[in-house]
């Protein structure tokens, strides 16, 4: 998850990075506490269990996210021959990262990691190492900075070649102030065609009562301000492009999850689809 700034805050190359205050909860943190990792803090664990008493199947919805994730990257470099990855908002490093997933399909893979998040940062230093033969980079910056990401995912990508770009569980933090769909829009501007954009986005109208009382939860807790969005709202993402043939679902159903893996709310995680631009 990115860690986003208050809207309408400058950022970019030259922009200060958040700040590292453990008494805050932080939302890769938090994200890492629901999947079981080990990287948090009390403060995190706090409002992490406060959403949780809304959502207790959090953590089975995180788990479904990373597997989306896993299930996307193989399927584009193994059936689509995408060799290229932009991976936005990556947060905190876990088991089947997006270079670990792609490399063993195509030992050469390229992909770029962007989060503006510090905590991230220093794990991603650490942790994301490339398969000798292809290249892993890291970006610190928000996924609003898109001239940011554009310039450094450049360093390592070749723009004139099929990228994939992941938004998930990302662009939720984009409040609509600031212009989430000028913002994908520009980074699908930037790529050729027969690139691919994978988004995973919070859901307002899957048991809406529950999710507005997560949101409310989340927002008064977290550093970042959440906003789910409608299925028809999330649809505008992939305006211009080719949905998969499974088109934009609730995370459960596109992944054929029943309600064992999902829980009592089985689409509650949002909605997930792969786009691909003509």
């Amino acid at each position: 998850m990115t860690q986003s700034r208050p809207s309408g805050q400058p950022g970019g190359a030259g922009s200060e990075p958040l700040p590292f205050d453990t008494s805050v909860p932080n939302p890769a943190r938090m994200w890492n506490y629901w999947v079981g990792g080990k990287d948090h803090f009390a403060a995190d664990r706090e409002a992490a269990e406060q959403i949780m008493a809304v959502m207790p199947q959090l953590p089975v919805i995180a788990r479904l996210v990373r597997r989306f994730l896993v299930n996307a990257v193989h399927e584009l470099a193994s059936e689509h021959g995408i060799r290229q990855f932009l991976d936005i908002g990556t947060g905190l490093p876990t088991a089947d990262n997006t270079h670990d997933v792609a490399q063993r399909v195509a030992p050469g893979a390229r992909v770029v990691y962007a989060d503006y998040d510090p905590v991230v940062l220093s794990h991603a230093r650490a942790l994301l190492t490339s398969s000798p033969e292809g290249k892993t980079d890291y970006i610190q910056a928000d996924l609003r900075d898109t001239g940011t990401i554009l310039s450094g995912a450049a360093r390592t990508l070749d723009l004139g070649q099929p990228v994939a770009v992941l938004l998930l569980a990302v662009l939720h933090f984009i409040p609509d102030s600031d212009d989430p769909y000028g913002v994908v829009a520009r980074l699908m501007a930037a790529m050729p065609s027969g690139s691919y954009l994978v988004i995973c986005h919070a859901a307002s109208d899957i048991e809406p009562e529950a999710v507005a009382e997560h949101a409310r939860r989340y927002n008064e807790r977290a550093a970042a301000v959440i906003t789910p969005r409608s299925r028809h709202q999330v649809a505008r993402f992939f305006d211009g492009l080719d949905m998969d043939s499974r088109g934009l679902a609730p995370l459960s159903r596109w992944l054929g999850a029943g309600q064992a893996d999902a829980g009592s709310a089985s689409g509650l995680a949002g909605y997930c689809g792969i786009g691909r631009k003509r």
